[in-house]
């Protein structure tokens, strides 16, 4: 069975650059773009482009421009009726060349609020209302892993977790799981990073339910549930390990009546089967290791 993303998260993966497209429903506060890469050692400079159209001619309500050009810094502008506004510029510069990055673009009343790795990095006010923003165009140097535009008024809660929110994470899962319920984590193994631990547990018991373990030095992915106090007999065998040291991961764990359906950047990565009879009881994500966490999706 294909994997169908829940409402409000349709993400795009290994997009080729140039890249152009819609951006379904618009923009509305609230929304987030989370949008992850990386930065070639040549680089010169990329834009991202928020467009009032889908053609390249269209009205650019925000105009995102990096520039390594000796004298790094990053232009924001907006263009409309062929006409490019005044420019504003930062001698920040938050990417660095050859290496990954996670950023977002927070839709906000007064502005496009821009985060990178983590850290605010720059507010661009409104000058086109953003109810016009209908697509979005990256070019230039860059690598981009996946784009996602979620939140908003979709159905179903967004949940975010900070990175600086403290590892281990225990919270409930509102509603508790069930068939077809997808839960989206995505987070970062930092170098040095060794273990990853995913716990779906039922709160009254303290079962395991369903323990995911990626261990990176290993290169292994051990699945295993713990019930009643005991280990179950652990999976081992996958046909790859996306798991690695300095890489950002996008993970989907889809909840059906006979088993869990892990994706990981948008791969179907392994099933595992329900050891609990009751597996609607699950109603705790638990996640510890190594990891420093973007946000969760519920």
């Amino acid at each position: 069975m294909a994997f169908v993303a829940p409402p409000g998260y349709q993400p795009i993966y290994g997009p080729s650059i140039p890249y152009l497209g819609p951006i379904y429903g618009g923009l509305r506060e609230g929304v987030s773009i989370y949008i992850q890469g990386s930065i070639p050692e040549d680089i010169t400079r990329f834009f991202l482009n928020l467009l009032c159209g889908e053609s390249e001619s269209s009205d650019i309500a925000l105009h995102f421009n990096p520039r390594f050009d000796g004298w790094d810094k990053v232009v924001f502008n907006s263009c409309e009726e062929g006409s490019w506004g005044s420019e504003d510029k930062t001698r920040d510069m938050p990417f660095s060349k050859g290496e990954a990055f996670e950023m977002v673009i927070v839709v906000m009343s007064q502005g496009y609020q821009i985060k990178v790795n983590g850290n605010d990095f720059y507010t661009f006010q409104h000058r086109l209302p953003l109810e016009r923003v209908r697509a979005m165009q990256i070019a230039g140097d860059v690598c981009i892993q996946t784009i996602n535009v979620i939140g908003g008024g979709f159905p179903g809660s967004n949940l975010p977790v900070r990175e600086n929110t403290p590892v281990p994470y225990s919270n409930m899962i509102p509603g508790g799981m069930y068939p077809k319920r997808t839960l989206i984590i995505r987070g970062m193994l930092p170098y040095g990073a060794e273990r990853l631990c995913i716990n779906f547990m039922v709160s009254r018991s303290r079962d395991i339910a369903f323990h995911m373990n990626p261990r990176v030095r290993e290169g292994v992915v051990v699945r295993n549930s713990m019930i009643g106090g005991n280990w179950g007999q652990e999976d081992r065998e996958l046909s790859m390990n996306p798991f690695s040291e300095g890489q950002y991961f996008d993970m989907s764990i889809r909840c059906g009546s006979e088993r869990f359906k892990v994706f990981v950047n948008g791969q179907h990565l392994f099933d595992f089967f329900h050891r609990l009879q009751s597996f609607n009881e699950i109603d705790m994500l638990e996640i510890e290791g190594d990891v420093q966490i973007s946000y969760i999706h519920f």
